[in-house]
């Protein structure tokens, strides 16, 4: 009788077994897709703030900036003799 028992679950346990695999293998399936489209997704957003950097170091150039200043906006650069310097010390702030 015992071991009818043992058969039965033996019977029961190795189906069982083989179903747990088939489902750990399609959940391992499914994750392995979502990392690869996060992947891909982070690679392209590791893309596009290369090309905003990039974007941002050439808008801020001196060269560039200067060349608006002076171009489009009709400034000229002083020379040294020409800026004037006023300190104010021993100067309080008083609130209220």
């Amino acid at each position: 009788m015992m071991k009818h028992i043992w058969m039965y679950v033996i019977v029961i346990t190795i189906p069982l077994c083989l179903g747990f695999n088939a489902w750990q293998s399609v959940e391992y399936a499914e994750i392995s897709r979502e990392i690869k489209q996060l992947e891909k997704t982070q690679a392209e957003w590791i893309e596009s703030n290369k090309r905003l950097i990039a974007g941002i170091a050439m808008l801020s150039s001196a060269e560039r900036i200067e060349n608006i200043a002076k171009n489009e906006l009709g400034l000229v650069k002083k020379t040294p003799e020409e800026i004037m310097q006023i300190k104010i010390e021993g100067t309080r702030r008083t609130d209220g």
